[in-house]
């Protein structure tokens, strides 16, 4: 009995080692273009965002248009400077975007997830802040397909009973 105690003893001796070993992992290295541009792809609903974030003035533009033309709504334009005033770096990278499918909202949602992966990889010490926000996970909540025999995924026909 005593023995099986001291070889549980060590086995849990050597699991703690490499618990300790796991926990000290490499830090992350910044991953940029021969530009010095980092890139990332952002997902929201069906659309697709490709973004290219490099050091500039801020200026941001999106499927070549400026970012006011592009998103008239001001609701859409503050979703996309999200991400830069959650890291601290407002008016510090320029971004280019291009994106497709989708709606207004759901590209706004793609290029504020695209910026957000762009920025933790150009800089992996804002990864911290931007996770804790929630930007780096995609939101996978998309529109529920139509079922047969409904008007809408779930909405039946008015019913009459004569």
């Amino acid at each position: 009995m005593a023995e099986e105690i001291k070889s549980l003893e060590g086995l849990e001796a050597v699991a703690g080692g490499a618990v300790a070993e796991a926990a000290i992992e490499a830090p992350r290295e910044p991953v940029r273009d021969e530009l010095g541009r980092s890139y990332a792809t952002g997902k929201r609903k069906d659309a697709v965002a490709r973004v290219w974030i490099k050091p500039g003035s801020g200026k941001v533009s999106v499927n070549g248009k400026e970012m006011n033309a592009y998103f008239a709504r001001p609701v859409l334009q503050m979703i996309l400077r999200q991400p830069f005033t959650v890291a601290g770096v407002e008016d510090q990278f320029d971004v280019m975007a291009t994106v497709k499918g989708g709606g207004l909202s759901g590209q706004a949602g793609a290029v504020k997830h695209g910026i957000s992966k762009a920025l933790q990889l150009y800089d992996p010490s804002l990864r911290g802040a931007l996770k804790a926000a929630g930007f780096l996970t995609r939101d996978s909540r998309v529109v529920e397909r139509k079922k047969f025999g409904r008007r809408k995924a779930r909405r039946s026909f008015q019913f009459s009973k004569r």
